[in-house]
């Protein structure tokens, strides 16, 4: 029994820093969280990537030390210290989606690093907004925040202004208030882009 304990702690220990980068990946990141067995795999993938990192980085390392000692404990905090950053690095390349703006350029895919179009356009494109609502209304201004979803959470909209038709607008909403419209309520964004005024 002590065999069968040891060895699942020795594959949990083996396994941790994958789960670790994954869990950083989808904490700062919009993208959902797969279904258990996928979780598994890309766990299994994170570890393979991080286990051929900390071999490069130790045979490195014995390029230019010889008689370096790596025990168990230092390999432990080298592949976490690794997880750590792959994660984050894996983050800031979905949140900017810098890696498939190469695969773009490469004509390898059109797809984005983006969740979803939703979330993918709402990020990219730094405009005032026309949200179209349920019932003909419309309410223009600025999202400060927006859910990551279609179908859950809210915009958060200042310098708010319900428009009527496309020559009135009723008295707009002051800055210092912020308006929250449930994001199911939506039914069509418009992104405006400024005019200038000559």
């Amino acid at each position: 029994m002590s065999g069968v304990s040891t060895a699942t702690i020795e594959i949990l220990q083996y396994m941790l820093p994958g789960f670790l980068c994954a869990w950083i990946f989808y904490s700062f990141t919009s993208h959902q969280k797969p279904q258990q067995i996928e979780q598994l795999v890309q766990a299994l993938i994170f570890t393979l990537i991080i286990q051929v990192l900390v071999i490069f980085f130790k045979f490195t390392i014995d390029s230019f030390f010889t008689g370096t000692n790596w025990s168990e404990d230092r390999e432990l905090v080298l592949s976490t210290v690794m997880a750590m950053l792959m994660g984050f690095i894996f983050s800031a390349f979905a949140n900017n989606d810098l890696f498939h703006k190469l695969i773009r350029l490469l004509r390898i895919s059109t797809e984005t690093s983006y969740p979803s179009e939703w979330y993918g356009e709402l990020s990219s494109q730094k405009h005032f907004v026309i949200l179209h609502l349920a019932g003909e209304r419309r309410i223009y201004g600025w999202p400060k925040e927006w859910p990551s979803s279609p179908d859950t959470g809210h915009f958060s909209i200042i310098m708010g202004e319900w428009l009527v038709n496309d020559s009135e607008q009723q008295p707009s909403v002051t800055q210092s208030d912020i308006i929250l419209i449930k994001a199911s309520d939506v039914e069509m964004v418009e992104f405006i882009k400024p005019t200038l005024e000559s």
